[in-house]
């Protein structure tokens, strides 16, 4: 795979998520804070820890705690796996 859709993102997202979370993202929420979308830091860690494990990339630690949104994690991992593939 070359590229995170947000759906994947989703999909990942939806395995580790709170119960009052909405489960599915859209595009109206790709600048929406995870927190507010009810996603908290050990749901985040365990979906970049398995996008890691899936992808087969390191993603930068300062980078992933100031990924704040679905967009800047997406530009995130994305911008990583254009890297490893280069």
């Amino acid at each position: 795979m070359t590229q995170l859709t947000l759906r994947e993102l989703g999909e990942i997202l939806l395995e580790f998520q709170d119960l009052d979370a909405p489960g599915v993202l859209d595009p109206d929420c790709l600048d929406v804070v995870f927190q507010d979308l009810g996603y908290d830091s050990l749901a985040l860690l365990q979906t970049t820890g398995r996008i890691q494990r899936e992808y087969g990339v390191e993603l930068d630690r300062d980078g992933v705690a100031s990924a704040e949104t679905p967009r800047a994690l997406l530009d995130l991992v994305n911008t990583t796996l254009t890297g490893a593939t280069a």
